[in-house]
């Protein structure tokens, strides 16, 4: 390899890692606005907020160790260990939530609080568009859907709503706001992300100065209900 092609890689290599990191970051805001909006959080964040009613500690805590529990699961199944995008997903995510949660008021209005929530929304369509378009791989619970996927056999998209009802139904048996912020997210998240994804990926692609989509997500095909944390 040339001195020529280790610095194209290496350029390469920062911007997709620098463009992973920026999308989980973005996510995080999102995710910190529809929890302050108070209108229902999604079922991942219902679930680490009924752990913080229970049990103390923060909104983002619960959500790492969430990911390390998930992480360890999933590493047994598969007999592999988690890739490092997982890792990073797991405390990016958790580290810029408690933030912004710290920075974020949570507004008196009910249409504020509509606002919030509608834009939190939008805003974690973006993160999940952004974050997935470098094709780092997946976060914590989305690689643990994937490997019950394969262990199961059965589609994608029933393993997810499966996670998702148990996890919901944990959340609310432990105090866990759901409310239709919860059903806004769950029926809409998909449809937003649809748009955000390829936007995203394809000004990714243009950055880099490719032609093609990269549609690569831990060598699996990449869908718009691949997103982690948040559905």
């Amino acid at each position: 390899m040339g001195r020529g092609e280790y610095e194209r890689n290496k350029r390469v290599d920062l911007i997709r890692w620098g463009t992973f990191t920026i999308g989980l970051m973005v996510m995080s805001l999102g995710i910190a606005l529809m929890i302050r909006a108070e209108l229902g959080g999604a079922p991942w964040d219902v679930l680490h907020i009924g752990l913080t009613i229970q049990f103390g500690l923060t909104v983002g805590t619960w959500s790492i160790l969430m990911g390390a529990i998930i992480l360890g699961i999933t590493a047994l199944l598969m007999k592999s260990f988690p890739q490092l995008g997982a890792f990073l997903n797991m405390v990016i995510v958790g580290v810029f939530i408690d933030l912004f949660l710290w920075i974020l008021p949570s507004p008196d209005s009910i249409m504020l609080k509509f606002i919030m929530l509608l834009v939190g929304i939008v805003i974690i369509g973006y993160g999940i568009g952004i974050y997935i378009a470098p094709g780092c791989g997946a976060g914590p619970r989305d690689s643990l859907m994937l490997a019950l996927q394969i262990k199961t056999g059965w589609k994608v998209q029933y393993v997810r709503v499966l996670m998702e009802i148990v996890v919901l139904a944990a959340g609310w048996f432990m105090g866990g706001t759901v409310f239709i912020g919860t059903l806004l997210f769950c029926f809409g998240i998909g449809s937003v992300v649809g748009v955000t994804l390829p936007q995203c990926q394809r000004y990714f692609d243009s950055i880099l100065k490719r032609g093609k989509t990269n549609e690569n997500f831990n060598e699996g095909s990449l869908r718009p209900y691949h997103h982690d944390g948040v559905s």
